[in-house]
């Protein structure tokens, strides 16, 4: 699934047409921003090979979480007066909107001066609305050094800054939300050993949650605190989301209420598995016990939001996938922003992906990019794996991607999963398919 520099519709990984990391989601007029870190591979005198790499930062919005528009670079390394333009260290940044201005807040390498050490501050960029243009302040915020910064607004108006430098610290912000208005407080009772950084705050029902990424063993996993004041003290909650099934050592959250469901935003090495400090943003459901307290999130590759039955469905972005016979690779290990494949290579095998739209058009035929190096049958049922039959579209031999069409048997309203089940011995490969 290879898309645009402009519009991507994705599932999980969100964003494939650039590495992307640290995703802070945001609600603004009724669409979901997030703010992603931009990694990029360094080369000789650009970044240090081998380690993170960022020089700048884009914004993604949407109005679904299934279409997502790339707004282009806000700022880079080279458009901060107080940076170090050439220290490729724009990391995990943060936005909130307040009194109709927009917040961006970044860490970056600060110029080493006579007077002056460098390492990590935090700065803020400004604009008037949320892709931008964002105007960067000419100094960093006084009083704070460290990495990935935070911010909450209180419903009584105080905003909060929250930051990370081997601990997770936290200060009163000005009115004016670029200067501190307390001394940092260490927030304590949390893990004494691991790293520990990129908190993240939110709120729901009185309960104040800190999250952050700890290294409990080797890699990151993403972990809470609770209370009932933005500043503690804060009692264990637990773990959230288990440590990466792929090995990436990093993992970075937010977590944001969209259109009556929680969402937890995060990151894996989807698109470099070989290389994890490449890495993609991803979204998944979150959910609530009675208690207050957080299930713990599975990851999926299925991702949330509806998808359009006129749009290319990512099959290989799958809600469940037979015991035999179906497996996801690249379509082109050389060139892994291509995307995936579903391959389907035992009669019977199938793919499941859920929450199709059919109700935004009238549908009559269906379309399978796929490849078959002997010639394969394939089915496409609602539902269940022996649910209503669509339609079945023979793919022709070839050993190139080729749309295979067919006319629908059974008309389609409403929202449905459907199936995509291999009819006979012969295996295909699938890359989308799409009702018109």
């Amino acid at each position: 699934m290879l898309f645009g520099a402009g519009l991507a519709l994705a599932q999980n990984p969100l964003i494939t047409n650039q590495y992307s990391a640290d995703p802070s989601a945001r609600v603004f007029n009724g669409e979901v921003y997030v703010y992603p870190s931009h990694d990029i591979l360094a080369t000789p005198g650009h970044g240090r090979v081998g380690w993170f790499c960022m020089q700048d930062y884009h914004v993604f919005s949407s109005p679904n979480l299934t279409d997502w528009t790339d707004h282009g670079v806000i700022i880079s390394q080279t458009t901060v007066p107080w940076a170090d333009s050439t220290a490729y260290s724009m990391w995990a940044p943060d936005c909130i909107e307040r009194n109709g201005k927009y917040y961006l807040y970044f860490p970056a390498t600060s110029k080493s001066t006579p007077t002056t050490r460098g390492g990590f501050r935090v700065g803020v960029a400004i604009a008037d609305k949320p892709y931008g243009p964002f105007v960067p302040q000419p100094e960093p915020i006084n009083g704070v050094r460290g990495i990935d910064p935070n911010v909450f607004i209180d419903k009584d108006g105080q905003a909060y800054l929250y930051w990370a430098q081997g601990n997770i610290y936290v200060a009163k912000l000005k009115d004016n939300m670029t200067e501190l208005a307390s001394e940092s407080k260490l927030i304590g009772n949390l893990p004494s050993k691991g790293l520990k950084e990129g908190p993240y705050l939110f709120e729901r029902k009185g309960v104040y949650y800190l999250t952050f990424p700890h290294v409990a063993n080797k890699t990151e996993r993403l972990e809470y605190v609770m209370s009932n004041n933005p500043m503690g003290p804060f009692k264990d909650g637990g773990v959230m989301m288990d440590e990466s099934s792929s090995g990436c050592w990093t993992n970075h959250q937010s977590i944001i209420e969209f259109k009556n469901q929680w969402l937890l935003f995060y990151h894996n090495d989807d698109l470099s598995p070989n290389f994890d400090k490449a890495r993609s943003i991803r979204a998944d459901s979150l959910f609530f016990n009675e208690d207050g307290t957080i299930r713990k999130v599975i990851p999926t590759l299925r991702g949330v939001g509806i998808t359009r039955a006129d749009k290319e469905i990512q099959v290989d972005r799958y809600s469940d996938i037979s015991k035999d016979g179906a497996s996801v690779d690249f379509i082109d290990t050389a060139q892994r922003m291509k995307g995936w494949k579903t391959i389907l290579s035992q009669n019977h095998a199938w793919v499941r992906y859920n929450a199709v739209d059919f109700s935004v058009a009238t549908l009559k035929r269906v379309g399978i990019n796929a490849e078959s190096d002997k010639g394969s049958m394939v089915e496409i049922r609602l539902d269940r794996t022996d649910g209503p039959l669509v339609t079945k579209v023979k793919i022709a031999k070839s050993t190139d991607w080729q749309l295979a069409k067919s006319t629908m048997m059974k008309g389609c309203s409403g929202k449905h999963d459907i199936y995509v089940i291999l009819s006979g011995p012969n295996a295909a490969a699938i890359d989308w398919v799409r009702f018109y």
